[in-house]
């Protein structure tokens, strides 16, 4: 939780395991190859002193770009992929919310750095695992506790599967 990660390596694949509340953040360019992903926790880090950038929307969405960016990414070719913010605490009340406050965050950064969404699982009560396969054709899938891997992008091209 917290960390990030990128490659421009085929064959690597990245990985976020266990995603509650949490949202994992992928931004890739497919057409070099060039995927990262980040574990965020938190929406903010405003009160954070001595944050750890990648648990913080607000710090760690545009860490992520630079990330992309220095292994070969285009600014104008980025996509992202968001996996989790479930509900997974009935912590009563509105706003209580924390996966839905850490997808907003989330969201919002990348609409700022104009990285569009091209594909999101999140919400629901059910825990997550996303992996990103990184190659000529970046593909994400998605695996709710219980079930199977599910394509989020470019996954039947790449025959990656269950």
């Amino acid at each position: 939780m917290g960390e990030a990660a990128a490659s421009n390596t085929p064959g690597d694949v990245l990985v976020c395991i266990g995603l509650g509340s949490c949202v994992a953040v992928a931004v890739v360019d497919q057409g070099r190859g060039v995927a990262a992903l980040a574990h965020v926790m938190l929406p903010s880090a405003r009160r954070a002193q001595g944050a750890q950038t990648h648990r913080y929307a607000d710090l760690s969405t545009p860490a992520l770009v630079d990330l992309a960016l220095a292994r070969g990414a285009r600014r104008t070719c980025l996509n992202a992929v968001l996996v989790g913010g479930a509900a997974m605490f009935d912590l009563g009340g509105v706003g209580n919310d924390v996966g839905a406050r850490n997808e907003a965050a989330v969201r919002e950064q990348l609409e700022r750095l104009r990285v569009p969404v091209r594909a999101a699982a999140t919400g629901g009560g059910r825990g997550r695992t996303v992996r990103v396969h990184v190659g000529a054709a970046i593909a994400i899938a998605v695996r709710e506790a219980g079930g199977r891997d599910e394509p989020l992008l470019g996954l039947a091209a790449a025959g990656v599967g269950a």
